[in-house]
């Protein structure tokens, strides 16, 4: 095993528990080192901090596995896995839910490593390229520890550019006429395309922040914008809505939804396939209003340097929300930004209501759910923020 070093007194961070090493903080880039390769780091002064991955490529050079002097292999990532297991097995039950987020990356000790549960399905995500190597070691793992019916990998997502890793999606295991699982949730039953649906497959990080609104939607005329699945307005029903208006500028998304509300016999729903930025601009001219507005938008901040802008956009979506709130109403909103703070989005809807001549009530806030840990040491693991507000003129 090669070994790299950092740079005088850089330690510091990674003795406060977090677990990347930046490319600026070592003493050089070995490019001797292939990308993904496990190394053992060491302060300047050979004092060893730990084992994990390397990549030459990546501003984020080095990730942390272990403290410990040992062997990155098969033993190492069963016992990850487990430990990871044993956690949800102690906040759900299969008679709450068949369907949680299993390793949640650098939270559960697996930095760049999401595995997420659909019933009998399993859907992987890598963003680092340590972890792309030992990919098909991980999905023996799991077929010997949970005989799913099927495994995908969805390694879609842009942020692997940042490793120099491709991008693409498959199946590496099981029938592919699997990939569609029945999950259910609270009450609810939901069908998941794992191969088909955004990022896994279905958004996990709301599920507690979905049941929150079922205490004010009862008999209410509810909106819900950016609804993908439908998991918002599929609650807002389930807890007796008087009817709900689904948004996405995504035809697939909301055939899914439509599909999901009839899975639950539920009938009093329109669906609109358009962007949500003009048309919640067309509702307010003419005129509509609703008891209940939930705005659940992808992330406007993809790094920090696009952050004023991303604030402009959840100001103005907040705005453009709260114009739709009858006096007396409701709006629930999210961020799934990490780049942005809770104070800053906070700030934001603050503006927006000033914007828009409404008085707001914060009456709950939350983040993302206990199958997401967050490690304190790390802010990075920390990204959902989710609050509800009481509006009046």
């Amino acid at each position: 095993m090669q070994s790299i070093y950092l740079k005088p007194k850089e330690q510091r961070r990674l003795q406060k528990g977090h677990l990347w090493v930046f490319s600026n903080e070592l003493q050089n880039i070995p490019h001797t080192i292939a990308a993904g390769e496990t190394v053992q780091l060491f302060t300047h002064d050979k004092k060893y901090i730990g084992t994990g991955f390397f990549n030459p490529h990546s501003l984020i050079s080095f990730r942390l596995l272990t403290r410990n002097e040992e062997t990155i292999d098969r033993k190492f990532f069963t016992k990850k896995i487990l430990e990871a297991a044993a956690l949800r097995k102690k906040i759900y039950s299969e008679s709450d839910t068949n369907a949680w987020r299993l390793v949640h990356g650098e939270s559960d000790g697996l930095p760049g490593l999401i595995i997420d549960r659909f019933n009998q399905g399993i859907v992987l995500q890598s963003f680092s390229a340590g972890m792309d190597l030992h990919l098909p070691l991980i999905t023996d793992i799991l077929q010997e520890m949970l005989h799913p019916e099927v495994m995908v990998v969805r390694n879609e997502s842009t942020q692997r550019e940042l490793e120099g890793l491709n991008l693409y999606k498959k199946i590496v295991s099981g029938d592919p006429s699997s990939t569609v699982q029945t999950i259910h949730d609270a009450g609810i039953t939901c069908k998941v395309d794992l191969h088909e649906g955004q990022k896994t497959g279905f958004f996990l990080d709301q599920r507690e922040n979905r049941k929150s609104i079922r205490s004010f939607c009862k008999g209410a005329d509810v909106l819900d914008v950016f609804t993908n699945d439908g998991g918002f307005a599929l609650n807002a029903l389930y807890a007796g809505a008087a009817r709900a208006t689904l948004i996405d500028s995504s035809k697939e998304a909301l055939e899914r939804a439509d599909n999901n509300a009839r899975l639950n016999n539920f009938s009093e729903y329109r669906l609109i396939a358009a962007d949500a930025f003009e048309t919640l601009g067309i509702m307010t001219e003419q005129k509509e209003s609703f008891d209940v507005v939930i705005l659940d938008p992808p992330s406007f901040a993809k790094n920090r340097k696009n952050l004023a802008t991303a604030l402009k956009a959840y100001k103005r979506i907040n705005k453009l929300g709260l114009q739709l709130v009858k006096s007396g109403g409701f709006l629930a909103t999210a961020s799934c930004s990490h780049h942005v703070s809770e104070e800053d989005f906070l700030n934001a809807i603050h503006q927006a209501a000033l914007a828009a001549g409404r008085q707001l009530r914060l009456i709950s806030k939350n983040s993302q759910p206990p199958d997401h840990p967050i490690l304190l040491s790390m802010p990075e693991t920390s990204y959902l923020k989710f609050a509800c507000f009481y509006v009046t003129d």
